[in-house]
Parts: C-alpha cells; sequence; structure tokens
C-alpha cells in the first residue's frame, strides 16, 4: 500500500441538486417513485458521500487498490430541493489495518442536511472482481 491515509485527512465536495438526484428519478427497477416530492434523494446523499470519501482516499492508493463501502449510519434530516447547492465534508477518524472510518457532515446552502459515520475498505481491486466473477460462477451464471 502506499503512505496510509492520515487520520485526520479532511476532503470535501459539492454538488448541485438537478432533477436526475431527485427521488422521483430513482431507478425504475426498484419501484415506482414519481409521485415522490423532487427533493434531494437519501439514495443520492450517501452516494456522494462514498464518492467524497473515495476521491479523499485516493492520493494513498496503489495502482491495484480501492475502497469499498462497508458500513454507513447517516441521518437524513432535511430535505435540498432542485437548485441548491450540497457540500459534504468528511473527516478520517480512524485507520485500522484496511479499515477506515470516516465522520460525515451534509450542509445545503441553508442547514446541515445529513450526519454521521461511514467505514470503507481498502480493497486488491482485481482479486475482489476475482471472487465476485467467482460468486456468480458458484450459481452458473458465469
Amino acid at each position: 500500500m502506499a503512505e496510509s491515509p492520515p487520520v485526520g485527512l479532511t476532503y470535501s465536495k459539492t454538488v448541485t441538486v438537478d432533477d436526475a438526484l431527485t427521488v422521483p428519478h430513482l431507478a425504475s427497477g426498484i419501484g415506482n417513485l414519481s409521485d415522490m416530492p423532487p427533493v434531494f434523494a437519501t439514495a443520492y446523499l450517501v452516494a456522494f458521500i462514498e464518492a467524497t470519501c473515495i476521491e479523499a482516499l485516493q492520493p494513498y492508493l496503489d495502482a491495484n487498490q480501492r475502497t469499498v463501502g462497508v458500513r454507513i449510519d447517516v441521518s437524513h434530516t432535511a430535505a435540498t430541493p432542485v437548485g441548491m447547492r450540497v457540500t459534504a465534508q468528511v473527516e478520517l477518524v480512524s485507520v485500522e489495518r484496511r479499515k477506515l472510518r470516516f465522520k460525515v457532515e451534509c450542509r445545503d446552502e441553508v442547514e446541515t442536511i445529513g450526519t454521521g459515520m461511514h467505514d470503507r475498505a481498502i480493497i486488491d481491486a482485481p482479486k475482489f472482481l476475482a471472487r465476485a466473477r467467482a460468486k456468480v460462477q458458484k450459481i452458473g451464471r458465469g
């Protein structure tokens, strides 16, 4: 592994909420949500937190390494309408070998909209993908 990411590492990222990031536009394969309010979806809040952590860690990973989310405990306490910006602020609060824990906070232009913790694990991407393919082969679809 490259240099270990330091405890205390902080990183932030901002996104503008557009229609594609709202609840009614979540994948139709999981259900029809078209009549839900057009606000920033919790699923996208989680994905945004993950993307922010991934970017924060990028300088500390070797070429074959990636990080995967293994736990998320985040509240989503306020709605953000289309057109507003949301900023995710993450702080690496612990490193235990390949397990990384982040404290996270998301704010829109008015208030805090989400807080919590997110854990990630450093993986060797080729080995990880090989295990995933082997899993599919076990059920005869690979």
